[in-house]
């Protein structure tokens, strides 16, 4: 849950990154850790299993000014992915600001992702956190391996919601990813504690506070799926 301290002038926010188990979740903060500015963003801290798999959750912490003396802290967090850590899921997912659902594009994986969508839904209720207004975003990676869902499939599966393909090992679609995310992050905050009034920051300060260091400022550009 946001919290803001006015006299600080300080904002601080919870972003997940939810999906199933091996989607890139944790690719996805690595690859944030090496694009973001090295004085915005401090250690990355991973708990694995033995197969290099996450066991609980990995955090990626960043810090930055968006202008008007106001500084940003986003905490971000991933999910281990593996059925059997539900309950560990709902532990990560409260009190979240904002969630980015990483999805296999891979046929074979449309079950797991639906399951796990499922499961966040039912996590976010369970947390009494409101499931339709939470800002997110959902992203199709793995788009070089064989047997991928078409783009156009899946834009006629989900619908009004933003959605963008990725490689991530290799970073493309992270930071656009993470853009939209924070976009909608920022309007949702501003809708509800007059964030650009109380502040002084506007959506584009908000935003190349975070990207004016990592070399370019990405698009969103969901319609590309």
């Amino acid at each position: 849950m946001v919290q803001i301290n006015m006299a600080a002038r300080e904002i601080t926010l919870k972003v997940v990154y939810y999906g199933p188990a091996l989607s890139g979740k944790t690719t996805n903060l690595q690859q944030l850790h090496q694009l973001l500015d090295p004085a915005s963003r401090g250690k990355m801290v991973t708990l694995d299993t033995t197969d290099d798999r996450t066991l609980y959750f990995d955090f990626l912490p960043i810090q930055f000014g968006a202008g008007k003396g106001v500084s940003v802290k986003l905490k971000l967090f991933t999910v281990p992915g593996q059925v059997m850590h539900k309950s560990t899921r709902k532990v990560v997912l409260a009190g979240a600001d904002a969630v980015a659902f990483i999805a296999d594009s891979q046929r074979a994986s449309a079950g797991a992702n639906a399951y796990s969508w499922r499961d966040m839904e039912a996590n976010l209720r369970a947390n009494n956190i409101d499931f339709e207004g939470m800002p997110k975003v959902v992203q199709f990676n793995k788009r070089d391996l064989p047997d991928v869902k078409p783009l156009n499939e899946i834009r006629a599966s989900w619908g009004e919601i933003a959605t963008f393909p990725a490689v991530a090992m290799k970073g493309e679609g992270v930071l656009e990813t993470f853009r939209e995310l924070l976009r909608k992050l920022y309007r949702h905050l501003d809708q509800k504690h007059q964030f650009a009034t109380s502040f002084g920051v506007s959506e584009d300060d908000f935003l190349s506070g975070v990207f004016k260091h990592s070399g370019r400022m990405p698009e969103s550009k969901a319609a590309a799926v």
